[in-house]
C-alpha cells in the first residue's frame, strides 16, 4: 500500500500538545469565522422548523465536536444530551471494522488480498474468488439492498432486525452474485458483517473467535491505545461483531478515532495502523460509486464530504466523523436526520469546515 500521489498529507501531532488518551486538551478556535460558526451552530441545535423537507432542514442534532491541531475547540450538545453520553455509530462501524482489519494485517493474520472464504461458498463458487479488498472497497457484486425505510425490499432491514438477525454473515453470504466481481459499486452493510466473521476466523487461525474474545481484540489493540473506555459493540447470536452498524460511543471518543486516522494510524509514538493503511482508506476506489454532489469511496471510509481531499465515516441518521487534513481539523456530529434531510447534514458539515482557517 502506496501513498497516492494527488493525497493531502496527513497533518502530524502538533509539538508540545498531549495526545488525548486519557483527555483532551482543549482551547479556543482561533482559527474560525465565530459568527459563521456560531450561526451553524445555532441553526443544528434549533428546532427543526417547516414541514422538514426544506433545503436547510438538518433534523435535530444531538452533538457536535470539533478538534483542531489535536485540541478540542468546539463542543456542543442538545438538551438531554452530553460529553458522558454514547451515541450510535450506526454505518460508523464500518471503518472502525476497516481499522481492526489494519491491525490483523499489522499482526499477520491476514491480507488484503486473501480470499474471503465464507462457508456459504463451495471453492467452485465464483463468490469464493471474492477477497477481502473488494469487501472493503464495496465492489463484491453481491446482491443487497441497502434500504432503511422499505421492509419489503430492504436487506439491511431484514439483516438486522428480521429473519437474518441472528446470522447476520450467513445472511449476507447467502446472497447470488449480481454483477462481475470488482466492476460495480454497491454500498452493502451485508459485506461488512461477512468481513467481520472473516477477521474473526483469522483472529481464531480458522476458527471464529468467540464474542468476547473478539470484543478483547478490539479493546487491547485499538480502544485502549487510544484511550477509548467505553465503547460498546453489538453481536449476533452466533458470536459475530454486526460491525456494519453497532458500536456506541462518546462523541469524544469518536473524535479520538479520528485523530488515530489523521495522525496516519500512528498515536503516541506508537504506529498502531499499517505504514500507508489510512491511505489505503482514503483512497479512491477504481470502481466508480456514479455521480453524486458528496461522492467518492475508498475502503470502508467516505470521500469528499467535505471538499477535496477530507474523508469521513458516515452513518444512518446523520452521524459523521469528517476528516479535513489541510486544516487538522476533525468534526463529529450525531443526530437523527433522515430522508432530504441526510443532504442538507453533508452541506452543513461542508459550510462548518470552512468556517476554520488553517490550523
Amino acid at each position: 500500500m502506496t501513498k497516492e500521489p494527488d493525497l493531502a498529507p496527513l497533518p502530524p501531532q502538533p509539538t508540545g500538545v498531549a495526545w488525548p488518551t486519557d483527555a483532551w486538551p482543549t482551547a479556543t478556535a482561533t482559527s474560525a469565522d465565530h459568527v459563521a460558526l456560531g450561526d451553524l451552530l445555532d441553526h443544528a441545535f434549533s428546532d427543526p422548523d417547516g414541514d422538514g423537507k426544506g433545503p436547510d432542514d438538518l433534523g435535530p442534532t444531538h452533538a457536535f465536536v470539533a478538534i483542531q491541531g489535536g485540541k478540542l475547540v468546539s463542543e456542543a450538545y442538545a438538551d438531554g444530551y452530553g460529553p458522558a453520553q454514547t451515541y450510535p455509530s450506526w454505518s460508523m462501524a464500518k471503518s472502525i471494522l476497516q481499522a481492526l482489519i489494519g491491525i490483523a494485517v499489522r499482526e499477520g493474520k491476514m491480507s488484503i488480498f486473501d480470499r474471503v472464504g465464507a462457508p456459504e461458498w463451495a471453492a467452485d463458487d465464483p463468490r469464493a474468488e471474492l477477497t477481502i479488498d473488494q469487501l472493503l472497497r464495496m465492489a463484491s457484486g453481491l446482491a443487497f439492498d441497502e434500504d432503511y425505510v422499505d421492509g419489503d425490499i430492504s436487506d439491511t432491514i431484514a439483516m438486522l432486525f428480521g429473519g437474518g438477525k441472528g446470522d447476520v454473515a450467513g445472511y449476507a453470504a447467502n446472497k447470488p452474485l449480481l454483477h462481475p466481481i470488482d466492476t460495480v459499486f454497491n454500498y452493502s452493510s451485508g459485506t461488512s458483517n461477512i468481513l467481520a466473521r472473516a477477521l474473526a476466523v483469522a483472529l481464531g487461525d480458522g476458527q471464529a473467535v468467540s464474542a468476547g474474545d473478539f470484543e478483547a481484540f478490539m479493546t487491547r489493540t485499538l480502544f485502549d491505545p487510544i484511550g477509548i473506555r467505553g465503547a460498546i459493540p453489538k453481536f449476533d447470536a452466533t458470536g459475530t461483531w454486526i460491525g456494519s452498524s453497532y458500536c456506541f460511543m462518546t462523541a469524544r471518543d469518536f473524535a479520538k478515532f479520528g485523530l488515530l486516522y489523521m495522525r496516519g494510524g500512528l498515536w503516541d509514538g506508537t504506529q498502531i495502523l499499517p505504514n500507508g493503511w489510512v491511505d489505503y482508506a482514503r483512497s479512491q476506489s477504481k470502481v466508480p460509486t456514479g455521480a453524486d454532489e458528496f461522492q467518492g469511496y475508498g475502503a470502508h471510509w467516505w470521500l469528499e464530504i467535505a471538499g477535496p481531499n477530507t474523508f469521513s465515516c458516515n452513518g444512518y441518521g446523520g452521524q459523521y466523523i469528517v476528516l479535513v487534513p489541510q486544516k487538522d481539523l476533525i468534526l463529529v456530529r450525531h443526530g437523527d436526520s433522515h430522508d432530504v434531510q441526510g443532504d442538507g447534514v453533508k452541506r452543513w458539515i461542508r459550510q462548518v469546515a470552512e468556517a476554520f482557517g488553517d490550523a
